[in-house]
């Protein structure tokens, strides 16, 4: 499987079997790790990390992952770079592309990444736009493989606002790789009808499915894996937090929700979650709403159903099999 100089934008762009190749190689990357087996093939290589939207987990698995391949990393935060302010992406994309031999993009609309790929002249990817969430999908992959040593036939129920990137990701990884995707969630929040049937057309050639319920219970019957997100980001209006915790509170992933799902489903969330008042914006929530929990229970979060670290690490090992991949490591 040769990758070599090919963007990471959205799975869309990529076949089952290259999916299946990057998780594979995330693993045998993942046990040298943990044997303590050096990696640093990319020595003399750097890369660029653009976050026009902050991070946690994909800065730290960006920078570690570069870090064990022997790669330097210049970090652009939203007040360091120019990008589409007083300097247009495409300037943007010639002048790191002349200078860097990857560049990690996370921010807003997937064009500005799309528009990236097209000038730079070095791969680009996608560590998240409003659209997408790539590099999470093969982080969820390789945790459900670890966990039950398969993916093809299993039912992974999404709850919560399935519009964005990580419902749209989710969708497009489960009926490429034959899984069974279900949404739980008022209609206003279902994916949009052109991605659904697209959607639909990869399920029904890898034998996975692909199914839109407003009933939550429904949606996670006989489930193999749930998953939920944040339902709003901090900065927007209160109505809205208003309007999503009145539209998606039936569908919180509480203990009762999980006795619909299989004996031994797991619960997976990409970070971070509002399971609790140890967040700042927790308390602000809790103090507008009188919410301690939101889109998960504290209960379940810690439950021994909960690979969620698992997941969160696995974000770094994934990582660093697209950036070997696409960069000719291997």
């Amino acid at each position: 499987m040769n990758l070599k100089g090919r963007h990471f934008l959205t799975l869309k762009d990529f076949s089952a079997e290259e999916i299946m190749y990057l998780v594979d190689l995330a693993a045998e990357l993942k046990r040298k790790k943990k044997e303590g087996i050096p990696v640093d093939v990319l020595r003399g290589k750097n890369i660029a990390l653009i976050f026009e939207k902050t991070s946690t987990r994909t800065r730290c698995s960006f920078e570690v992952a570069a870090h064990d391949l022997g790669m330097g990393t210049t970090y652009l935060n939203p007040q360091a770079s120019q990008i589409g302010k007083k300097e247009s992406i495409a300037d943007t994309a010639r002048v790191l592309g002349s200078m860097f031999e990857g560049i990690e993009y996370r921010g807003f609309g997937q064009e500005i990444v799309e528009e990236l790929a097209k000038y730079a002249g070095v791969p680009i990817w996608n560590g998240l736009t409003n659209e997408y969430h790539p590099t999470q999908m093969l982080a969820d992959l390789l945790t459900i493989r670890e966990v039950f040593g398969e993916h093809k036939g299993l039912k992974l129920c999404y709850m919560g606002d399935a519009r964005y990137n990580t419902g749209n990701s989710l969708m497009i990884l489960c009926s490429k790789m034959g899984m069974h995707f279900a949404v739980g969630a008022p209609e206003k929040y279902f994916p949009n009808d052109e991605l659904v049937a697209q959607c639909r057309e990869w399920a029904k050639e890898s034998g996975g499915s692909v199914s839109l319920c407003t009933d939550p219970k429904e949606a996670a019957k006989d489930a193999d894996v749930v998953y939920t997100d944040v339902w709003v980001s901090m900065g927007e209006p209160d109505e809205i937090w208003a309007e999503r915790i009145e539209d998606l509170t039936p569908y919180r992933v509480t203990s009762e929700l999980m006795t619909c799902a299989k004996d031994k489903a797991i619960f997976l969330h990409c970070l971070p979650a509002f399971h609790d008042l140890g967040t700042e914006t927790g308390r602000i929530i809790h103090e507008k709403f009188d919410l301690d929990e939101m889109e998960v229970t504290d209960e379940v979060f810690k439950s021994s159903q909960s690979e969620v670290f698992r997941e969160a690490e696995n974000r770094m090992h994934t990582i660093k099999a697209v950036m070997a991949a696409t960069l000719g490591a291997f």
